[in-house]
């Protein structure tokens, strides 16, 4: 039986948007790795799911029920543990997880449950040996807290010197800059093939990528577009290199760049799956909470 694998890649504040040029970045940005995955297209409010060759778009309702605007902490809390975050939690959070729902994500987050059912788990972020210092454990995202306590946070400056992790914003520069200047640039395309090798190692792999919601919060056009072009030439890297046996699993937890005015919309989330099972994985995804146990499901064989 051929391996079954997930990459699940995690980008921040990335929603659906509307039909506007001026307002929706998507529609003007360089995406050509992204339209040839979805026959020219790119999903909005019109048209939110799209279906083309082994790739599927959905629509994820990161509102969960709860009034206000989603927020991360939450809605990454939400994503990575299959839990209404933002109910258990009485009101949407961010940017961290709060500290009461430390424990859930520490418990139930996605790495670890791949774990428990006898399977491989692997967190491809680069992250400093140091952490957690003490105040990046008081303001840890989802993410790193869930690597952290599934024992996966194991890529530290080496492994990105050796091309065995890829730093969060995708290229290595802010490494450089703050933390190790001897540390090798690296384009896009090749942080996209190591993060490809990396995820021939695990049954799942998770990583997560921040700039696209930084880039939402300036309401720039100019840096939205730019944040979303670095994913795609990312994108390009990872797929050409990507095992035939592993879905990429791409999903947000809010809605932001998609419309440069706004900020933090109540815009659906945006879901892409590509590769094998790719339309049962996000076939019943309707909200944030049904990505972890579509993910769970699969590798377990059952859709």
């Amino acid at each position: 039986m051929p391996r079954r694998g997930v990459l699940l890649l995690f980008l921040d504040g990335v929603g659906i948007g509307g039909d506007d040029p001026h307002v929706n970045p998507f529609l003007t940005a360089r995406l050509p790795v992204l339209r040839s995955l979805l026959g020219g297209a790119v999903p909005t409010l019109r048209t939110p799911v799209l279906e083309h060759g082994a790739a599927r778009t959905a629509p994820l309702d990161a509102t969960l029920g709860v009034e206000g605007v989603p927020q991360s902490g939450t809605g990454q809390a939400a994503l990575l543990t299959g839990t209404n975050a933002p109910r258990e939690y009485g009101r949407h959070f961010g940017p961290w997880t709060p500290s009461a729902l430390r424990p859930l994500v520490e418990r139930a987050n996605l790495l670890a449950s791949v774990q428990n059912q006898g399977r491989t788990a692997a967190f491809a972020n680069a992250y400093p040996a140091a952490w957690p210092q003490r105040r990046a454990a008081r303001r840890a995202a989802a993410a790193p807290l869930a690597a952290h306590s599934a024992g996966t946070m194991v890529r530290h400056e080496d492994a990105l010197r050796a091309g065995e992790a890829v730093a969060s914003e995708i290229v290595n520069d802010r490494w450089i800059e703050h933390l190790d200047a001897g540390l090798p640039r690296v384009t896009e395309e090749a942080a996209g093939a190591n993060l490809a090798r990396i995820a021939a190692t695990a049954q799942l792999t998770l990583f997560a990528h921040y700039d696209t919601d930084t880039a939402g919060h300036t309401q720039s056009p100019v840096r939205a577009r730019s944040a979303l072009e670095r994913v795609d030439r990312f994108l390009g890297g990872l797929l050409e290199h990507l095992d035939g046996d592993t879905t990429l699993v791409i999903a947000s937890d809010h809605g932001n760049v998609e419309d440069v005015g706004a900020g933090h919309t109540l815009n659906p989330a945006l879901g892409l799956a590509v590769g094998p099972g790719a339309g049962a994985i996000l076939g019943d995804a309707r909200d944030l909470t049904r990505v972890a146990p579509a993910i769970l499901a699969h590798l377990a064989g059952a859709v």
